[in-house]
């Protein structure tokens, strides 16, 4: 299995054509990083998924980010639009426009009404590259399978109305994809979860997603202790490198942990 991280670390290059193939390189990697990515959010799709050239995914949760347009390659942003606007009517969504989209995809969305409403940074690291933290006292992190109580967890922290996370329980019953999802629940002695992470497995490496932490909870360091939880038990499933979108918030304690960029999502919405 590729070693994806130590590809995208930045090291002195000697001359133009060693610059040239760790370029290529460190593409190869961020393409697999995004097909896993479009993998993990396709799970959750109900609706025609359509092609490569313009794949989406919709769940019908009232919650933008769980329904959305994953990419737009060889297709003008209005011919995207009208058929995007088909497939996700009658739902939030929002459209991922990183890497893997075609150059001025952005652009061209917002000539016609889009508003980007946030840009993520795709963060990656070698998963023994981590940093080591502790898990806060009097918290317990474990694998969960009861996604009655972890749902409504990671939905309060998410955004997701609480009118929605029925539909996103029945969804989370029902996800489907090309890889292997882990669930990981923090709680306390009571039993409370107060933290959760979602560790995607695909692609030959882990993916972190819904990593999060309650409000009254938060500068305690549980989101590390997650985020490390989530990395080792991927690391006994045999990845070797870890990706995430980060938040704004989250950022510099990825960051902490060891994680550095390696290309960004436009992230936006009509």
């Amino acid at each position: 299995m590729a070693d994806h991280s130590r590809r995208i670390e930045p090291f002195p290059l000697p001359d133009k054509g060693a610059e040239a193939r760790v370029t290529l390189q460190i593409m190869e990697s961020l393409d697999t990083v995004l097909a896993a990515h479009r993998a993990y959010l396709l799970g959750w799709n109900i609706g025609a998924a359509g092609g490569p050239d313009l794949p989406t995914y919709r769940s019908d949760v009232p919650h933008a980010p769980l329904n959305g347009v994953l990419r737009v390659a060889g297709r003008t942003p209005q011919d995207a639009l009208a058929e995007a606007r088909q497939r996700l009517h009658g739902v939030p969504r929002i459209w991922w426009v990183g890497p893997d989209s075609d150059a001025g995809t952005a652009d061209g969305l917002v000539a016609l009404g889009a508003v980007q409403v946030a840009r993520m940074p795709i963060m990656t690291v070698g998963i023994g590259a981590t940093a080591d933290v502790p898990t806060p006292a009097g918290v317990h992190i474990a694998e969960t399978t009861d996604l009655d109580t972890f749902v409504p967890a990671y939905a309060r922290v998410s955004g997701i109305p609480a009118e929605g996370v029925a539909a996103t329980i029945e969804r989370e019953k029902a996800f489907s994809g090309d890889g292997t999802v882990i669930r990981l629940a923090g709680r306390l002695d009571d039993g409370q979860v107060v933290a959760t992470a979602v560790a995607w497995i695909s692609h030959g490496l882990v993916t972190l997603y819904f990593v999060g932490t309650q409000p009254e909870q938060r500068q305690r360091g549980i989101g590390a202790a997650m985020t490390r939880a989530a990395l080792d038990l991927a690391g006994q499933w045999g990845a070797r490198s870890a990706a995430l979108t980060s938040s704004a918030i989250g950022e510099s304690v990825y960051r902490r942990l060891g994680f550095r960029p390696v290309g960004e999502f436009h992230i936006l919405t009509f």
